[in-house]
Parts: structure tokens; C-alpha cells; sequence
């Protein structure tokens, strides 16, 4: 993500301080879904690894139990939206009901403090922004897989993740059928090859 982007908004976290151990963060957008979730579950259970799930508000309520698989196996969910909508494209009153009914749903799974959201599309406005870390750690990235995109091969989408990543990346991933193809030859072979180096994978 460019520089600039970044100083426009100071409340987004884009990265985690490096580590000893080296630390990733990986983090999957839009599910839970029970054709994909589970599989990412089992995936980071191979590697002792934990993880954070942006969840669709709608997701939720309709699969309920994903996300409580998702929780017992000790990783976090956060807020990505009740519908998937885009800062830039929905009134600023509508945007913030769009989170509290996704948070809503969460708070009933998952008591916290200050949750977590982040923007869907990476989408939001300065304004926006500052309301909303009020109530949310707003959390970006620093690399973005593009598991999502049925033109990018997965290999293509493994080198560059791997050539990208470095300590404290937070990394996204997508737990959605559009990504099924890249995110099922991508991640175990991710987990695998941070493994070997001495990674440890950590939720935010």
C-alpha cells in the first residue's frame, strides 16, 4: 500500500512491530462459510498457528456454528461489514449501521473491549475513518494475496506472497468461494515455508 494511502489514515493499523520470533499475521476476509472456513481451520492447526476472521455480518447469521468452530480453535473474529458495502459508495449513516449490525452479531459470540474492523475494498473515507476508531481498531495490511482473482495462478499467488511477506505483515486472505482455487494451493504451502524459517503465526 503506498506511503501516502497510509498517512491519510494514522487510525488504520497497516502492519505489527517486528518480532523475536519472527511473527505473521494471517487474516481471512468475508467468511465464515462451511465450504471454506473449516478448511482454513484445519490448515492452521497443522502449524500451531492462529489467526484472525473478518466476518460478514450476514455470514454469521447464517453460519452460526462455522463461527464458533472458528473461536474454539482459539482464533478471533472481527467486523468486515454485515454486507460486504464499501465506505466510498454508502451515506455516512448507513455505512454505520452496516458495522453495528455485524458487531451486534459478534459481541453475542465474542465479548471484547474494542473490536476489531476492517474496511471491506479497503474502502473508506478520512472522516469515516476517525468516527469509527471511536469504537474499533481499524486494522489494513501490508500485503494483499489477490487469492480472489481466477486470473492470478496460484503459483503466481504463492511467489508473491512469499516474496513479499517479512515480519509483522499482516496478510489477507479470503475464506470465500471466489478464492477457493488459490487460497487451497497457497496457504499450506505459506504456513509450510514460514514454518521452516522459524515463523510463529499469531491473531491480531
Amino acid at each position: 500500500m503506498p506511503g501516502l494511502v497510509r498517512q491519510l489514515f494514522p487510525e488504520c493499523r497497516w502492519q505489527m512491530p517486528a518480532t523475536t520470533p519472527p511473527t505473521l499475521y494471517l487474516t481471512f476476509d468475508d467468511g465464515p462459510i462451511p465450504e471454506e472456513t473449516p478448511f482454513v481451520v484445519e490448515q492452521l492447526a497443522r502449524f500451531n498457528a492462529k489467526g484472525t476472521f473478518f466476518c460478514v455480518g450476514d455470514n454469521l447469521r447464517r453460519h452460526p456454528t462455522v463461527a464458533r468452530l472458528v473461536l474454539e480453535a482459539g482464533h478471533r473474529l472481527a467486523n468486515h461489514t454485515y454486507h460486504h458495502i464499501s465506505g466510498w459508495s454508502h451515506p455516512r449513516a448507513h455505512y454505520l449501521r452496516d458495522v453495528a449490525q455485524c458487531q451486534e452479531l459478534l459481541s453475542a459470540l465474542q465479548p471484547e473491549a474494542r473490536p476489531l474492523l476492517r474496511p471491506p475494498y479497503g474502502r473508506i473515507t478520512p472522516p469515516l475513518a476517525r468516527e469509527l476508531n471511536r469504537t474499533h481498531q481499524l486494522i489494513m495490511w501490508d500485503i494483499l494475496t489477490c487469492d480472489y482473482d481466477p486470473d492470478f495462478a496460484p503459483e503466481a499467488c504463492l511467489a508473491t506472497a512469499l516474496r513479499l511477506s517479512r515480519p509483522g505483515s499482516i496478510v489477507v486472505f479470503h475464506d470465500s468461494l471466489k478464492a477457493s482455487r488459490n487460497l487451497r494451493y497457497v496457504l499450506p504451502r505459506y504456513l509450510e515455508h514460514f514454518a521452516e524459517r522459524g515463523y510463529q503465526f499469531a491473531a491480531l
